[in-house]
């Protein structure tokens, strides 16, 4: 416990942390951004037209990825340039990416399947 009572990431089970960060995950406009990271490096000015919402929505969660130690920031001039922390975030992205196509065949064979036992009229 930290002197607020709170508890400490050394003392949090993993599988809290492991929720705490899948929740990090949980919005559609961060994960369009590390999609966008996942290829390079991209400045703020970059990735707006790509995520398509307001710079301050934009800002907003970036700001949430940073926190979680999911970004890095790096300035040059008064550009701010993302990139991510760590490669594993692009492979859970692809990882992701390859279970919802399985999901996604599965659910496509499965109309296949009651269109064609629909009984005709």
């Amino acid at each position: 416990m930290d002197r607020h009572g709170k508890a400490t990431q050394a003392s949090t089970p993993l599988y809290q942390l492991k929720s705490e960060f899948f929740k990090t995950l949980g919005h559609p406009v961060r994960i369009r951004v590390l999609e966008l990271l996942s290829v390079r490096e991209h400045a703020v000015a970059e990735m707006l037209p790509e995520v398509g919402v307001e710079a301050a929505s934009l800002s907003q969660q970036l700001a949430v990825l940073r926190r979680a130690n999911l970004v890095v920031t790096r300035r040059e001039g008064s550009n701010v340039y993302y990139s991510l922390i760590d490669s594993q975030i692009a492979e859970l992205l692809s990882v992701a990416r390859s279970i919802l196509s399985g999901v996604l065949e599965g659910q496509a064979e499965l109309l296949a399947d009651l269109r064609a036992s629909r009984p005709t009229p």
